[in-house]
């Protein structure tokens, strides 16, 4: 995604201006995370599956590079044709090598996180190579020319009369028209000509089996399955985290994945790809790009757990209220905030300060991720490596000056109490972003330490 040199506070200052926006795309997201929530109190073994499921994956961090071999030499047995790829542009060039060795111009794709990070659509396009996204809202979002805001639900910051005019543009479908069932149909009708016309398709993995070879792919509108059951090749991608050590561990991963984004019980199809059909290939790319990296770093590897459910987007504060494309990066919200720096902690620097630090994403979590104390640890890196916003770094040299030193911080205490009192003006501004969205405290009498050294004399 394409924003310059704006960092997230710029970004979600645009997205509030629409403040009826703001308020629906909240209660929206706010909605799901209360279908979760019944949906995890349901089952008394909830927090045994979050455990179990966070195990799991701490052995395959431990064990991953014996999990991939074991993976490989399995997939291949299977018929499968395995790929590395150190990063995305590798990837983005093994892709375009069997599109172009399959003779393959126009494909169709289903949602995959992995090539939005890897911008494969963009590399694609710029070699002549026609991709159609056929996730509804990944569609959507591709014909208004936008990268998806949420990883669960593309087009979540969109209404539906939006959508309805991206359809009369694109597809043809009556000026005006906004039902969403009505659009659901159109897109249908539009998507299925795609599928049956297009000879490769790609799609994303959720979970790959060292133990079998195989890998499964989990949808909702069953995209994946038409275009890779249609198509003469079959491409999916990959991130090396995804692995699981045994085919049994997948009714773990299952239980928690669908009630942990969306509140169902399980996806509406959870399929298993091992082999090509008779006259297929099928090929599966796996792909680095900075996850052994992550790995290495003793306090962010946890994050390599995660499943892409989405839920600590879904209950973040700071997520519902800026929206996804503030964050400037392929997966947004709290769990992206500790990704992104790890592939580039220059760019991504102000996402780990996008934060109440309130810990709700860590509550939800299906796998365990600490991730709130992996944002807090983020801001210690990205400020001792220098990569802090200048003023940020200037006020907390300040700060730090302040607290260290008992006569300067009983001055200033004063001091401030003096300005908020008789000259609350200097404050009261827009120069101050804290004003922005606060009322400014009244001027306490004392400080504290007035209050301590007067009752205690009295004691």
């Amino acid at each position: 995604m394409s924003t310059g040199a704006k960092d997230h506070a710029q970004l979600s200052d645009i997205f509030n201006k629409d403040e009826a926006r703001v308020d629906w795309h909240d209660e929206t997201l706010w909605f799901v995370r209360a279908k979760r929530d019944k949906a995890a109190h349901s089952l008394p073994e909830w927090e045994t599956l979050r455990e179990t499921a966070s195990q799991i994956k701490d052995n395959v961090l431990s064990n991953l590079h014996d999990y991939l071999l074991q993976f490989e030499a399995n997939a291949e047995k299977n018929g499968i044709k395995v790929h590395w790829a150190a990063n995305g542009e590798e990837h983005n060039k093994i892709v375009h090598s069997i599109l172009k060795e399959s003779g393959v111009n126009r494909i169709v794709k289903s949602k995959s996180m992995l090539t939005e990070e890897c911008h494969l659509n963009d590399y694609l396009h710029k070699n002549d190579i026609e991709v159609i996204d056929t996730d509804l809202g990944e569609r959507i979002v591709q014909l208004a020319e936008e990268p998806p805001s949420h990883i669960v639900l593309p087009c979540i910051h969109k209404k539906k009369e939006e959508i309805g005019d991206l359809f009369h543009k694109h597809l043809g479908t009556p000026e005006g028209a906004s039902d969403p069932v009505f659009l659901t149909a159109a897109a249908r009708d539009h998507l299925r000509e795609k599928f049956i016309t297009r000879k490769a398709a790609i799609t994303g993995v959720n979970f790959a089996i060292a133990e079998t070879g195989e890998f499964v792919v989990c949808t909702n509108e069953g995209n994946a399955d038409m275009g890779a059951h249609l198509a003469d090749v079959h491409i999916a991608c990959m991130g090396i985290e995804k692995i699981v050590p045994l085919r049994k561990h997948l009714s773990v991963f299952l239980r928690i994945l669908t009630r942990s984004a969306t509140g169902q019980p399980i996806t509406t199809y959870s399929s298993h790809f091992k082999k090509p059909r008779p006259g297929q290939t099928m090929h599966i790319v796996l792909v680095d790009n900075g996850r052994t990296t992550q790995l290495g770093r003793e306090d962010f590897r946890n994050s390599l757990k995660c499943i892409r459910c989405a839920a600590c987007m879904n209950t973040c504060p700071v997520y519902r209220r800026s929206g996804g494309h503030s964050y400037h990066t392929a997966i947004a919200g709290p769990i992206g905030s500790i990704l992104a720096p790890n592939l580039d902690m220059k760019n991504y620097a102000d996402l780990p300060f996008a934060s109440t630090l309130c810990g709700s994403c860590s509550n939800v979590c299906p796998v365990k991720i600490n991730i709130h104390e992996q944002l807090y640890k983020w801001r210690q890196v990205i400020v001792k490596e220098g990569y802090a916003d200048p003023k940020k770094a200037m006020a907390m040299k300040a700060m730090d000056f302040t607290l260290s030193n008992p006569s300067i911080y009983k001055i200033a205490g004063r001091a401030g109490r003096w300005v908020l009192k008789h000259a609350p003006f200097t404050v009261n501004n827009k120069l101050n972003l804290w004003y922005k969205h606060r009322e400014m405290p009244e001027s306490p009498k004392q400080s504290f330490g007035e209050w301590y050294k007067q009752n205690n004399k009295n004691d």
